[in-house]
């Protein structure tokens, strides 16, 4: 009898899976039915009970209650003075607006923008400056905006309708002040570099002079008959940075003083302000293994050590930072081997350890009137991130976000609600209202349209699995097959890697994009496809992610290989045909693999590969690997550089000239050691394109031709 509920079930879910479309290359990267998203611009008001969104050119206001439309803020189409606006910034009294358009991209994170003035009150509209600013951001009294132009830092006082230059030694490709250079704009993720006192009377901000940093010059070829050079400043690593010096303008006298000036650091990844008068700035040494915070008395500009901590390896940077009334703060440390949240007294030292247990804590949301915090953590699972509440004192832990999955929360600002932006595998992103304590309100979206595209087309969830290896132990790793999957047969397996330190691949989220190509090459190419998370990755022990240090690419590989391996010992997975394919530090590791594996991987894709981490810049490369002159055996020896003489499969190199990231240097290297080592192998170049490839056709284009690669040759 079970055996006839089988077949019968089987040959429904058969006819099911035929009555499904394909999912072709079309559906993802031209029509995006896969695409799931959350609200545009949304942003929590004063009073609690309201928010705002982008809208069609307007500033819209929402009730949280309902999610009724109260009332449009601004309507551009009601003004003369611009046509749209692409972002908008409120002032903290909500009477005024800073509305962006015509933005200008410069690099990952920093752009310049055409910014207005609107007042929301009788809907007049100013243009801030006849040329493109950047980091426009209101005092918060609304009654002054501060903004960058021409690498110097402006102040525009609205009353009396006058610009203040702060400084004025900006020079491209030498001085910047109230920006960051690219590195830490990449590595630090910090683009904008002032930051107004909470009374509006002082702005801290940063200098940066770059004159002895090196220049790297790349071609834009473009459509004229010669390329325009693009040359800027990026640090390689063991090469000199730029001097980052820290000063504070008073708007009483005007004066500009520089603080910290008897302080010895490398860098100042973050700043911000305790009170009215207390700048406190985070320094690093060029290791960044030692971390010392200091305070800045904005009036005499003293400085006092606040804080001080050191790791035998390196320590990340982290925006977890949150000051209490009587001086004391809360702070992320990974001083117990996993990232806790510290409450350290006004002196410096840990009054109390908060949270606790074999987990990281990866976001703190801040804490409420009452003393309870509010943070994500990977307690539920290493692959999921969940949202909790704790007091002060460390008791009283409650989870506020039950489904499985990950949970990313955006706070009231007197935490009473929270929007809860929720996705996980086969679940399409939903943005939900919750009360504090997890209480369901209301659902504020859904992406019904990629929900409709999991029935519409065939689709297998991901299995989320641990695989056991010989010498990395139990690893975190999904696994997609096909849809009429069949136990007796084999299937070619194509593995999909990234591995760098603190990236995870295996996570229970939704990804409209690239696994939706998974599913497609599993169902439409009958091959499985896997990705394991090596040593080095996030989630797990700080001992686990930092055993890669000095060494990036050997344990990584050995994890990734011998996963392969254990895998293929699988009845239904073809141990003769195992494919990798990696981007960025995954273009690395998948050239890694079938350089030094050939009798593992048959054919690797490298896309935008680190080739050498002597290429790379030094604040990312020597975190995790310290300086070149005292490790250059630790660069070289896993280099895919060092290993081409391994190449026996098939490897397609992939990379975008315009690439101010992996510089495409990375790939000509590459190219020119397989020559003179005699390998075959296919190489493309996407002119001008920059790290992610992308732009009109050229998605499509690109995953069209893997695909191709991958049925050739897998």
């Amino acid at each position: 009898m079970n055996k006839v509920l089988t077949a019968l079930l089987s040959v429904a879910f058969s006819f099911a899976a035929l009555a499904q479309q394909s999912i072709d290359l079309g559906a993802l990267w031209q029509r995006y039915e896969f695409y799931a998203g959350g609200i545009s611009g949304l942003r929590s008001m004063n009073d609690g009970a309201h928010y705002t969104a982008l809208g069609k050119n307007s500033i819209d206001k929402f009730s949280y209650e309902t999610g009724e439309l109260v009332t449009t803020l601004f309507d551009a189409n009601s003004t003369t003075e611009l046509e749209a606006f692409s972002g908008y910034t409120l002032s903290d009294n909500e009477l005024t607006a800073l509305l962006e358009t015509d933005t200008e991209s410069i690099y990952r994170r920093s752009s310049r923008s055409e910014v207005y003035v609107a007042d929301l009150i009788t809907g007049d509209v100013k243009k801030l400056q006849q040329e493109k600013v950047r980091y426009a951001t209101f005092s918060p009294d609304g009654e002054s905006i501060a903004y960058v132009l021409n690498n110097n830092l402006f102040v525009y006082q609205r009353a009396l309708d006058v610009h203040i230059q702060v400084t004025t030694d900006g020079t491209f490709n030498s001085i910047i002040n109230g920006g960051t250079d690219w590195v830490y704009e990449e590595e630090f993720a910090l683009v904008k570099a002032f930051w107004w006192s909470p009374d509006s009377k002082y702005i801290g901000f940063f200098r940066f002079d770059e004159t002895n940093v090196r220049s790297f010059n790349m071609d834009i070829y473009g459509s004229e008959l010669y390329p325009n050079p693009n040359t800027f400043k990026y640090p390689k690593a063991g090469e000199s940075n730029s001097i980052v010096t820290a000063h504070v303008w008073n708007s009483t006298n005007g004066r500009v003083s520089q603080v910290l000036e008897n302080v010895n650091y490398e860098y100042l990844p973050r700043a911000t302000w305790s009170d009215d008068r207390t700048w406190v700035i985070s320094t690093m040494n060029r290791l960044q293994n030692a971390l010392t915070l200091y305070s800045v008395y904005a009036p005499s500009g003293v400085s006092a050590k606040l804080y001080h901590e050191t790791d035998d390896k390196y320590l990340e940077i982290n925006d977890e930072l949150a000051f209490l009334s009587d001086g004391s703060f809360i702070m992320l440390s990974d001083r117990d081997g996993w990232n806790h949240l510290y409450h350290i007294n006004e002196e410096g030292e840990v009054k109390r350890q908060i949270t606790k247990g074999d987990f990281n804590v990866t976001r703190f949301y801040g804490i409420d009137a009452m003393n309870r915090l509010f943070y994500q953590s990977s307690e539920a699972h290493v692959t999921e991130r969940n949202i909790y509440s704790i007091g002060l004192n460390g008791r009283g832990k409650k989870s506020i976000s039950a489904e499985k999955g990950t949970h990313n929360g955006t706070f009231t600002k007197d935490y009473s609600l929270f929007i809860d932006t929720y996705s996980a595998e086969g679940k399409p992103t939903v943005v939900t209202l919750k009360q504090s304590n997890g209480t369901w309100v209301r659902t504020l979206k859904t992406n019904e349209r990629a929900e409709k595209a999991l029935t519409k087309f065939t689709f297998t969830p991901k299995e989320f699995i641990t695989v056991s290896t010989p010498t990395g132990g139990d690893l975190n790793a999904w696994m997609i097959k096909p849809v009429d999957f069949d136990e007796s047969k084999t299937y070619p397996m194509f593995m999909f890697v990234y591995g760098g330190p603190g990236r995870q691949t295996v996570e229970n989220s939704y990804d409209g994009f690239r696994s939706m190509w998974f599913q497609m090459l599993a169902n439409e190419h009958n091959m499985i496809i896997v990705s394991v998370d090596n040593h080095g990755t996030d989630g797990r022990s700080e001992s686990f992610k930092k055993s890669t240090y000095g060494q990036m690419g050997k344990l990584e590989t050995v994890d990734q290989t011998e996963a392969a391996i254990e895998l293929s010992k699988r009845s239904y997975v073809d141990g003769n045909r195992i494919g990798i394919f990696g981007w960025s530090y995954g273009g690395y590791m998948a050239s890694n693999c079938l350089f030094q594996s050939p009798d593992v991987f048959k054919m690797a894709i490298a896309v935008a590969p680190v080739t050498n981490w002597r290429f790379y810049d030094n604040i990312y490369t020597e975190r995790y690997m310290g300086l070149p002159a005292d490790n250059g055996d630790g660069y070289d020896a896993d280099s895919p550089l060092s290993h081409v003489e391994g190449l026996e499969g098939k490897y397609l190199l992939i990379h975008g000239t315009g690439d101010d990231n992996v510089h495409v240097q990375n790939s000509m290297r590459m190219v020119e050691a397989l020559v003179q080592a005699d390998k075959d192998f296919d190489w493309f170049a996407y002119p001008d394109k920059n790290h992610g490839i992308y732009g009109g056709n050229t998605t499509m284009h690109l995953y069209r031709m893997m695909t191709e690669f991958i049925a050739n040759n897998l």
